[in-house]
């Protein structure tokens, strides 16, 4: 909705009683209130701006009508004239390659590029398209055991992550390796057997803890499809909606938890973030079927 000026017309209609607008306006009968320009008081002016306000008004607008048509038919600004300077550099933006301003294509270039976990830790941290890294302490990578049969798949660093550089420290964190402990997987484990690798679908922190926004899950996805490439794990535990999201397309972790999926030609069980499990304790029966199903998955797998 639009923010009408204070015309004098509406200068005219402010009134009466606590300076909110009057039906007189809306009659047309501005005319016979005889209100003078120079009677309108910084409160009245307030009153007619709140008013507005409370009718739902979110943009201003100007008093006499723009001809949008005839701003397009001006002509366009006069050109600079050509010099030798212009003209290099014009050469130099059109050498420019096009999907060098995609953020998705650069970061699937600069994945595909990575051969080890080092070179695709120095790959993320020298991508400079995603706004998250400019308001994030560090890059936090992963944690755990590379050649892990298990990676864990979180959502998005958090404060404590965000400082220790590390995923799942806090207090989400806490509860994950007593879950993890629980079935016989440990992120510091001396062998891969009974380890477990843990990243994030975003390595850096949302402001304020928000939910990942679609454009920057989608341009930081190829680097998460490279990593898990990489590690070559033979289970994927995704670990939220997002995690979901970013993975299997779908969202709906209530409906998609406790059942295998197919995700980066991975099996995938979708399951309750730790965080969650926090707030709603009562899911963690849930969560303990999911972690049974993954033990019986890897044991059958040995077997």
């Amino acid at each position: 909705m639009f923010l009408v000026p204070i015309s004098l017309a509406y200068r005219k209609a402010c009134v009466v009683g606590q300076g909110r607008l009057a039906a007189i306006y809306a009659a047309g009968q501005t005319s016979y209130l005889g209100f003078m320009d120079s009677d309108l008081t910084h409160r009245d002016a307030k009153s007619l701006l709140e008013w507005q306000i409370e009718l739902g008004a979110t943009e201003a607008i100007c008093e006499a009508p723009i001809n949008r048509f005839e701003l397009e038919a001006r002509p366009a600004k006069r050109s600079v004239p050509q010099t030798a300077e212009n003209s290099e550099r014009a050469d130099a933006k059109s050498t420019v390659p096009t999907h060098a301003q995609d953020p998705v294509l650069v970061a699937r270039s600069a994945a595909a590029a990575a051969q080890n976990l080092n070179s695709l830790q120095a790959a993320m941290a020298a991508f400079d398209l995603c706004d998250l890294k400019r308001g994030a302490r560090q890059l936090v990578f992963a944690d755990g055991i590379p050649d892990a049969r298990v990676m864990i798949i979180g959502e998005a660093p958090g404060r404590d992550e965000d400082i220790q550089g590390r995923p799942f420290v806090g207090r989400a964190g806490q509860l994950l390796d007593k879950m993890l402990a629980a079935i016989g997987l440990d992120r510091a484990a001396d062998t891969a057997a009974n380890g477990v690798y843990i990243t994030n679908v975003l390595p850096w922190r949302p402001p304020q803890n928000r939910d990942p926004e679609p454009g920057e899950i989608a341009m930081l996805l190829p680097f998460l499809q490279r990593h898990v490439a990489l590690v070559q794990p033979e289970i994927l535990v995704l670990m939220g909606n997002i995690s979901c999201q970013a993975v299997l397309g779908r969202k709906g972790i209530t409906r998609l938890r406790g059942e295998w999926a197919q995700g980066f030609d991975l099996p995938v069980m979708p399951m309750f973030h730790p965080a969650y499990l926090l707030r709603n304790p009562q899911a963690k029966r849930d969560a303990w079927a999911d972690l049974l199903a993954i033990q019986a998955r890897l044991n059958t797998a040995t077997g």
